[in-house]
């Protein structure tokens, strides 16, 4: 994060504007993450430090052929009620499934399953939370570091479901799409304003520091 850097003021440093963990752009595209590390080295070349330089491309999309076959998985919708946000939020997960599975059938692998939790668990934990039960915990872990490795696996679920729908959609557009058109993102905003309440000091970190990304929170503000 820009503002993170800004304030450590290391020696040398080259911010990126891609999403986190993916610091060199998108996989296999080995021209685009060379120019990336060359940029990084070539910081070494200032006479003198800190130096904080921005990278000036973004991430090129996957090229069509890249999309293997043609997909349309199929769900059909069944009513809930619009003010529920749990309710919503399972729907919604047991809808991306079809997409999910695709991807992981795609990919040969899924970043989601760190907690041990299934998704539709998953939801009922963030649905509890958000109707003001007590925070469940994993074991050995506060209630705050519960909610972020179930919060990190479902938001991993959205993202790779994502990405195996057609259009081959970028990791930024992938981004809004989770915050700004889903029920998961409607529950996560409304799960930091429970959490930063909550006279829990695991769950008050949590809600402030690392559930809602800074860059979506200025994105919010400015509306």
């Amino acid at each position: 994060m820009r503002e993170h850097t800004a304030a450590i003021n290391p020696p040398r440093a080259l911010w990126v504007p891609y999403i986190l963990g993916r610091p060199f752009g998108v996989p296999n595209d080995a021209a685009f993450q060379r120019r990336v590390l060359l940029a990084v080295l070539r910081l070494l070349e200032v006479p003198a430090g800190p130096v904080l330089a921005d990278y000036p491309e973004d991430a090129p999309p996957p090229a069509a052929d890249e999309i293997d076959g043609v997909a349309c998985p199929v769900s059909f919708d069944h009513a809930v009620d619009e003010r529920d946000l749990g309710a919503l939020l399972a729907r919604e997960i047991e809808e991306l499934a079809p997409w999910h599975d695709l991807a992981v059938q795609r990919r040969g692998r899924t970043t989601t399953g760190v907690s041990g939790v299934a998704q539709g668990e998953a939801a009922r934990i963030i649905a509890s939370c958000l109707n003001g039960a007590p925070a469940s915990n994993l074991a050995g872990m506060s209630a705050g570091e519960t909610l972020k490795i179930v919060c990190d696996d479902l938001r991993a679920y959205y993202y790779e479901a994502a990405a195996a729908r057609p259009g081959a959609p970028s990791a930024s557009a992938i981004q809004r799409w989770f915050w700004n058109d889903t029920a998961a993102g409607r529950a996560f905003l409304a799960l930091q304003k429970v959490c930063i309440a909550s006279n829990d000091k695991s769950l008050q970190v949590f809600g402030g520091n690392t559930l809602v990304p800074r860059a979506i929170m200025h994105t919010l503000a400015e509306r």
